[in-house]
């Protein structure tokens, strides 16, 4: 197995890098946001990878942490989870947001990403639960009662539509009070005032 590749970034599209070692270009699929940050062509770069092989081919992925990887193989376990949809995942959702959908059986959040609809969804669910550690997640979001977390999903996407980052959105989230009212435009006040733009 190739588990990691060092070389010279050559050349980055919306789903793949061509990264140059020993001077041969490799083609690597990548989630979104490790495309994102790998930093400009002609630089060296650094991925964590998995080699899928296939009867017609041999697939190369790149991810920026080992846990990725992980995430990305334990997708690839779940019926009807191609290499394509686990990508798609990876580039909607962090770890920690994913384990969070996973723990609360929030299928409606996993459903808006490309590539799944709502039994995807729920296979995801109910077959990752066992595969994921889910300890550790933020106690304020993981003891929350359901209301509340159906009221930071839509606080989360409204946020990300005005422009800020899921890493952002989650963050303002985090910092909401814990009295914070379910009212969906008291909540995004609150959040706003956490950027500073309130």
């Amino acid at each position: 197995m190739i588990a990691s590749l060092r070389g010279i970034l050559r050349f980055v599209s919306t789903d793949h890098v061509i990264i140059e070692t020993g001077g041969v270009g490799l083609l690597v699929y990548a989630p979104r946001p490790v495309l994102e940050r790998l930093g400009s062509v002609g630089e060296e770069v650094f991925l964590h990878t998995l080699l899928i092989v296939r009867e017609d081919a041999l697939t190369l992925y790149g991810f920026a942490t080992t846990e990725q990887r992980a995430l990305f193989e334990k997708l690839l376990s779940v019926a009807g989870v191609g290499s394509r949809v686990a990508l798609n995942v990876l580039s909607a959702a962090t770890p920690d947001e994913l384990r969070l959908a996973v723990a609360h059986k929030d299928t409606a959040r996993l459903a808006r990403i490309p590539g799944i609809g709502k039994k995807t969804a729920e296979r995801l669910v109910l077959e990752l639960r066992g595969k994921l550690d889910l300890t550790g997640l933020p106690a304020a979001v993981t003891d929350a009662p359901l209301p509340v977390v159906t009221a930071n999903n839509e606080l989360a996407d409204l946020l990300i539509s005005l422009g800020y980052s899921s890493a952002e959105a989650q963050a303002a989230l985090a910092a909401l009070p814990a009295d914070a009212p379910l009212d969906i435009e008291e909540r995004l006040r609150l959040a706003l005032r956490y950027f500073g733009s309130a």
